[in-house]
């Protein structure tokens, strides 16, 4: 199989997958566990990081000990898997992926996600043909993408023919992504929907989006 176009490396949490007001949830029941006021949408997307411990440090003006980010976790993660089922993709993102594809162009999610429970949500939405490879965390939570950017397409280049990390655009809305697509000589985009504000994504020098056709349409542009 060999592709025409670039390469797109989606992220899922926040980008393909509209799953803010689940995170908001989950983040402000995580916080009432250990006393913090709850955050508003506005400054969550003001103060976010990954790793994850690096957000807790910002609103708590200290690290998070290893039993209060234990504890936040699994407080986190129970939370937002109650509120999963609310969650859907994001505006026209299931026709953007049928175009790519249509237009000969390969795709893959890698996210942070954790793997077991990424497939079955994806197969869930009937987008799992879309994609050449769809990968999410296998270990901890808390790490950060850059971690495995460069495993994962080193993995796709060599299991299918045109597919280059410089002919490859990650798309997603954290700095994270943007940071991880430099790491290993990709291309980004982010999209303004998920968990940063603008003002943050601008940190990353990249091209910034609000939406996921614009980024579509530019990472087009950017592999021409």
């Amino acid at each position: 199989m060999r592709t025409r176009t670039a390469h797109i490396v989606w992220d899922w949490n926040g980008t393909l997958f509209h799953d803010i007001d689940a995170v908001m949830s989950a983040t402000n029941a995580a916080f009432a566990e250990i006393g913090l006021e709850p955050i508003t949408l506005e400054r969550y997307r003001e103060l976010y990081r990954v790793p994850i411990p690096r957000f807790y440090e910002r609103l708590l003006g200290r690290r998070p000990t290893e039993a209060e980010w234990e504890h936040m976790d699994v407080v986190f993660h129970r939370h937002y898997r109650a509120h999963l089922a609310r969650c859907a993709l994001a505006e026209g993102a299931e026709s953007l992926l049928a175009s790519w594809q249509g237009a000969g162009g390969t795709q893959s999610i890698l996210s942070m996600h954790g793997h077991d429970d990424l497939v079955p949500l994806v197969r869930g939405f009937g987008i799992e043909p879309r994609f050449v490879r769809v990968e999410g965390r296998r270990g901890p939570s808390g790490g950060s993408k850059r971690e495995h950017m460069g495993r994962h397409l080193a993995e796709l280049e060599r299991e299918l023919e045109g597919i280059r990390a410089g002919r490859t655009v990650v798309i997603g809305d954290a700095l994270d992504d943007a940071e991880a697509a430099r790491g290993a000589g990709a291309l980004a985009v982010l999209y303004t929907g998920g968990s940063h504000s603008r003002a943050s994504l601008a940190e990353a020098g990249v091209p910034v989006v609000d939406s996921l056709s614009e980024a579509v349409a530019l990472a087009g542009e950017m592999v021409a």
